[in-house]
């Protein structure tokens, strides 16, 4: 199985249908997942981000937590993780 990381480097020259899959299979490693997702989320944009924080908002209430933890020790993501909490909780 591949890590997080190559799945994302992936992502660089995706077309949508690739796009999906590789969101699908960070969806399918679940919340072993989950650090290294809202890590990555802190750092990563365009593409990576938006397939990042989709797949947290898939992989749904596991990810509060992490989200928490992170809007609490980093002022600047808080509203990216009250946002995406709020959609998790919607869902």
């Amino acid at each position: 199985m591949e890590t997080v990381n190559e799945i994302l480097s992936k992502l660089e020259n995706a077309d949508n249908t690739t796009k999906n899959m590789l969101e699908n299979e960070l969806v399918n490693i679940g919340a072993s997942a989950l650090p290294q997702l809202v890590d990555q989320l802190q750092v990563v944009r365009g593409i990576k981000r938006g397939v990042v924080a989709m797949t947290l908002i898939r992989i749904g209430d596991a990810s509060v937590k992490y989200l928490e933890q992170a809007a609490q020790s980093n002022k600047d993501f808080e509203w990216v993780a009250e946002y995406l909490i709020r959609e998790i909780k919607a869902a």
